[in-house]
């Protein structure tokens, strides 16, 4: 089926939240939910749908069966090890934290090891969505090349299944006076330039955490070490997308064929690539790293 698409400037901060979302919509949530394996709809969904729903349930029919396979499944847990890897060589070691460390109730505790796993679930899952769509809306990606059995084989049931707790966040205006100081270091360090990532303000919820994980994390954050993580991390995207079973078709040609106008997909076109480039490329790595320090990060190895 053809759709006529009329042109529409994206507006990111037209957003359409979970509690929001009916029809379809909600369904597409609930899906996206259940095939990233945590219980999020990251901002990148929730903009799209609010601006183009018809884009983002092509998109994702498109994309969907891309993070069902065990060659998936083997990114994921390299992705991590990239990040983690690098750090164990550094001359900084990344700290570890226990509860009493924190001075948190077994409660907070729970909730923040258990919302920090879900970012380290949603990590490798976000840098191959951002990259994959940015580079096929952009006929950058290359013929496919399965290797082999991984490539059609399912996602092993068991990875990363049931072990992030639905995330809870700050509004921007909502960071405690306290915490200005530690969230202009990461502004500064991220280079960020809007809102706060949403990890961010997850933390923010837990000063007694933020607070020194930031400042232990700073010369690991700001070294070397971490930069060849990011690399590392980058190169590993590098070679899945290499290796996808087949391409999903969102080149302009294919979405100019679905009744987008030119307009639109330059937009979209836009939209999509800003994922892919900037701060992005720190702070998901980064997402490891916070998990690791309360040892809620998952597996390294398939």
């Amino acid at each position: 089926m053809v759709v006529s698409v009329v042109a529409t400037r994206m507006d990111p901060s037209k957003q359409l939240y979970e509690r929001e979302a009916t029809g379809w919509r909600r369904g597409l949530y609930e899906d996206v939910k259940e095939t990233f394996r945590a219980p999020i709809v990251n901002w990148f969904f929730r903009t799209l749908t609010a601006n183009e729903p018809e884009f983002t349930r092509h998109l994702w029919a498109q994309c969907k069966p891309l993070f069902q396979t065990r060659a998936f499944g083997r990114y994921t847990v390299s992705y991590r090890d990239a990040v983690l890897s690098s750090l164990e060589d550094a001359p900084a070691d990344v700290p570890r934290y226990r509860r009493a460390d924190l001075d948190l109730r077994p409660a907070e505790w729970r909730e923040l090891r258990g919302q920090i796993a879900t970012f380290d679930v949603v990590a490798p899952r976000l840098a191959f969505t951002f990259a994959v769509c940015d580079r096929a809306m952009n006929d950058e990606l290359p013929d496919p090349e399965p290797t082999g059995e991984p490539s059609t084989a399912p996602l092993p049931e068991w990875l990363d299944r049931d072990r992030g707790l639905s995330v809870t966040m700050l509004d921007d205006g909502a960071i405690p006076a306290d915490l200005e100081p530690t969230v202009d270091e990461i502004r500064d360090f991220h280079g960020l330039e809007g809102g706060l990532p949403s990890i961010y303000r997850c933390l923010a919820q837990w000063p007694n955490y933020l607070e020194p994980a930031w400042s232990d994390l700073a010369d690991v954050l700001e070294s070397d070490a971490f930069e060849r993580g990011c690399e590392d991390a980058d190169g590993v995207v590098d070679d899945h997308c290499a290796e996808l079973p087949y391409v999903p078709q969102l080149s302009p040609s294919a979405l100019s064929e679905r009744g987008f106008d030119e307009s639109t997909i330059d937009d979209l076109g836009e939209f999509v690539r800003q994922f892919n480039r900037g701060a992005i490329e720190s702070v998901l790595p980064a997402l490891v790293v916070y998990a690791a320090t309360l040892d809620a990060a998952g597996e390294r190895s398939l």
